[in-house]
């Protein structure tokens, strides 16, 4: 992720502020250090195509608090994408450090936006340890998050399971059987020695994944995708019916759980907008009070279920 090496001055009302990880926004401490100092500060890093800032926000409201109307700026010129977690790691390298909760939000947003990338690739960007990141992963993880190839930390692709590798090996070499063995590797993200085991397997008429790999592996049940606004729609017909119950409605505990479900039906519906609006870093917030809250929701139906069996 490379800036450019010159840095030039940039006038502050030019500079959008960042997406920044820090889930509690800028110290105003901080900048009022920064302010009351009369050292020069270092340029900040904005990235050119959008003109946000990547790093270097305390910095900034330093130079409003001084009454300058430019700034220093150190351009990136990489893809959007890679902005936030380039904002992260010079976070992570300098200046005030980001909290724990700050570094474990945002590992949990690289995992939603690179789900590709190794928990060591996500750990060294975002301050962590892998086995730190792997259990944020498996806390977020809905299905999806689950791709066949890693990206490693040192750059390169691999599969996550050896068996998958085999496999990719094996379809690459039915379609390239002149291939060489360096090739094959390079392609599947296997060792030398696994290329070669799995060519002698397929010459030999074997399964190029032995035995005992193919026990481990486990193939995922595919997510089930409901069209979009059905179960708004599906909420709306239970209320009606539910409504048109009269032994809810003529009595004060049932036009109160009336009540409650029509306030239910009314903040889904505004659900969307709210969260639209929601700062990006309170995302991750919000998916686990969400997922809290549908389990409280779930747990109520299993109760009457398991009242409703029991009453035959």
């Amino acid at each position: 992720m490379d800036s450019s090496s010159a840095p030039v001055l940039v006038r502050l009302e030019e500079l959008l502020p960042a997406d920044s990880p820090r889930l509690a926004g800028e110290s105003e401490a901080h900048a009022q250090v920064l302010a009351e100092s009369e050292a020069n500060l270092p340029p900040i890093l904005v990235h050119r195509a959008t003109m946000r800032v990547i790093d270097g926000m305390h910095r900034l409201r330093a130079a409003t608090l001084r009454g300058e109307d430019r700034i220093a700026v150190r351009f990136f010129d990489g893809p959007a994408e890679q902005v936030f977690v380039l904002a992260v790691e010079t976070n992570i390298r300098h200046g005030l450090p980001l909290s724990r909760s700050d570094r474990d939000h945002a590992a949990a947003r690289i995992l939603v936006e690179h789900p590709g990338w190794s928990d060591r690739a996500i750990a060294k960007a975002a301050g962590l340890s892998a086995k730190a990141v792997a259990a944020i992963r498996r806390r977020i993880d809905d299905g999806t998050m689950q791709p066949a190839r890693r990206l490693g930390r040192d750059g390169r692709v691999r599969p996550v399971s050896g068996a998958e590798g085999r496999r990719s090996a094996s379809v690459f070499i039915a379609a390239n059987p002149d291939a060489s063995l360096r090739t094959i590797a390079r392609d599947a993200g296997i060792s030398l020695g696994t290329a070669r085991d799995v060519r002698e397997r397929m010459r030999l008429g074997l399964d190029p994944v032995p035995e005992r790999q193919r026990r481990r592996t486990v193939v995922p049940e595919p997510r089930r995708e409901r069209p979009r606004g059905s179960s708004q729609a599906r909420l709306r017909e239970l209320l009606e019916q539910l409504t048109r119950d009269p032994s809810l409605r003529f009595n004060e505990s049932g036009r109160a759980l009336l009540r409650w479900c029509l306030a239910r039906v009314q903040e889904t519906e505004a659900r969307d907008q709210l969260i639209a609006q929601a700062p990006t870093h309170s995302w991750y917030t919000l998916i686990e009070f969400a997922q809290c809250y549908a389990e409280g929701l779930t747990d109520a139906a299993e109760r009457m279920r398991t009242r409703l069996d029991e009453a035959g």
